[in-house]
């Protein structure tokens, strides 16, 4: 009996060194100016569920006065997008905070729309001339595709022709490349740079000197203007690009490189975004809604400028919970042996071990994920499934690893009354299977057919499959049919995870570690226990 104990001892100092190594803060370089304020950052006051989607909604301006009274120590300006849902109200409380704002003014292919926001706007912009430092006339209207680029230069020469500030243009860099006219109608040239939404992403490490080049590149196509970024930042959270990684050290890496560029190359940067905006991820998916310098909820930074940052800021609670995981499985397992402890092989304890380091390592992390990446009821549905299928598989897996049972087959769950011949805890790892499985194919072929917005749930489906890999590959063959559906599962799962990481690139580690989980998933759907004696 030393050695499960021993290997419980082993299992505990990996799981809390893991979660060490994982939530270990690391160093970012400040910015060198002199008061740490951003020169500007793009504002939308939305919160939880409020969203510029619903037409009929209005912000109350104590809303928008406690978040500028959080965003005045950090910036000395701010970006808008538009008047409406009550965002004129902006510039009025902006001015209280000592706060500079540049205006926008949405532009869609809604003409009576675009008709009632210029004249709000102009009126606006007359009314405080000394907060509203430019207006920006249409925000990537011409990436969309909703006006053309000589109807818009027509809107924004009446808007400079009615305004006593300056006036300029924002889209994506490519799009001032190609409608090069636009830059006589303006009065300084706003580009949008997002290292993470490139056709072929960058990476966290290259944002800041990509974003630098593309500022210089845009110069030297139009010598002698006034260039201001007018939108760059990164991801917290969401799934990879090629190598790009949404994360808060990164996040905090390319803001504070992109500033000291910008300081040192002379130009001008607004980062996106002030907070983050829930809204965004039924566009977008979980990504699209982590951009914000802060929280949402809370509303407070996620990093200090030139602090230490951690990837995981709750580590010790993460710990804990994996340390719980792990005498969770091994108690399991001692149970499960029963009175047959001493005879159980150590090739068997070892992969309880195994099983106990890998869930207490994953569990916290998978309910991070999920915490992240959860949306509606339908997303909360399916992320309750992906944690019983990261903590309970381990657990039962563990108490039939020591029984040396073969991963038990669909048909013991899901099978006629005469097939379903397990006992509770067979049934129960049969059941287990069956939601692995199934949520496995449902990510599979989503991210084979709908992948750009799709997170990848890498933690949760790989402690969901270890344990029965591990029952795969310990115990002996034995009698028994496995049905059809284990193939066609496993046929898809393979096909699958080739398509991911052709599409997704080696460089999308987290692509690579799913797929990896799927075919490993799939190996062990061709070893499980069927239907006994035949």
């Amino acid at each position: 009996m030393r050695l499960p104990f021993s290997l419980v001892s082993i299992a505990l100092v990996l799981v809390a060194g893991f979660w060490w190594w994982l939530g270990r803060a690391v160093p970012v370089a400040p910015a060198p100016t002199s008061d740490r304020k951003l020169e500007c950052v793009s504002y939308s006051p939305f919160r939880g569920s409020q969203s510029p989607l619903d037409l009929s909604f209005r912000i109350e301006p104590w809303q928008i006065e406690e978040d500028l009274a959080r965003l005045a120590p950090i910036t000395r300006c701010i970006r808008t997008y538009s008047i409406r849902h009550g965002l004129d109200q902006i510039p009025a409380i902006a001015e209280k905070h000592g706060l500079k704002v540049l205006q926008g003014l949405w532009l869609s292919s809604q003409r009576e729309l675009n008709r009632a926001e210029i004249a709000g706007t102009i009126a606006l912009a007359k009314q405080h001339p000394g907060v509203i430092s430019g207006i920006v006339v249409g925000n990537e209207v011409l990436l969309r595709g909703e006006l053309s680029a000589v109807d818009l230069g027509a809107i924004i020469r009446e808007v400079k022709a009615a305004v006593p500030v300056p006036v300029t243009y924002a889209d994506v860099w490519e799009f001032w490349l190609r409608n090069r006219d636009l830059a006589a109608a303006v009065d300084f040239i706003t580009i949008h740079i997002l290292p993470y939404w490139e056709d072929e992403p960058i990476p966290a490490a290259e944002a800041g000197a990509h974003v630098e080049s593309i500022v210089k590149r845009v110069a030297d196509v139009f010598p002698g203007r006034d260039i201001l970024v007018g939108e760059v930042g990164w991801p917290s959270a969401g799934r990879m690009r090629d190598g790009a990684l949404p994360s808060l050290v990164n996040q905090a890496i390319v803001v504070q490189d992109v500033l000291a560029r910008a300081v040192r190359g002379g130009f001008r940067a607004n980062i996106i975004e002030a907070f983050d905006q829930p809204w965004k991820r039924i566009l977008e998916g979980t990504v699209g809604g982590h951009w914000g310098l802060l929280t949402d909820g809370s509303r407070t930074p996620k990093f200090t400028v030139g602090e230490p940052v951690s990837d995981h800021p709750d580590w010790l609670k993460q710990a804990g919970l994996g340390i719980a995981v792990v005498l969770a499985v091994f108690a399991a397992a001692l149970v499960g042996a029963g009175s047959a402890r001493e005879k159980i092989a150590p090739a068997v304890w070892v992969a309880v071990a195994i099983d106990a380091v890998v869930a207490g390592a994953l569990a916290g992390w998978s309910a991070e994920k999920i915490m992240v990446e959860s949306l509606g009821w339908g997303g909360w549905v399916r992320g309750a499934a992906l944690a019983v299928a990261a903590l309970a598989p381990p657990i039962v897996g563990a108490a039939l690893l020591v029984r040396r049972e073969r991963p038990p087959g669909f048909v013991l769950a899901l099978g006629a009354r005469e097939d379903r011949t397990g006992d509770a805890v067979t049934t129960a790892g049969a059941w287990l299977l069956v939601l692995v499985a199934g949520l496995a194919v449902q990510t599979a072929l989503g991210l084979v057919f709908d992948p750009r917005y799709r997170d990848f749930p890498f933690a949760a489906l790989t402690a969901g499959t270890v344990p029965f890999l591990l029952m795969a590959v310990v115990s002996p063959v034995g009698p028994g049919r496995r049905g059809p559906a284990e193939t066609i599962v496993a046929v898809a799962l393979v096909l699958s995870a080739v398509f991911i990481v052709l599409n997704e690139t080696v460089a999308n580690w987290q692509a690579v570690w799913l797929s990896l989980g799927l075919v490993a998933l799939a190996l062990t759907l061709r070893r499980v226990r069927g239907v006994p004696g035949s």
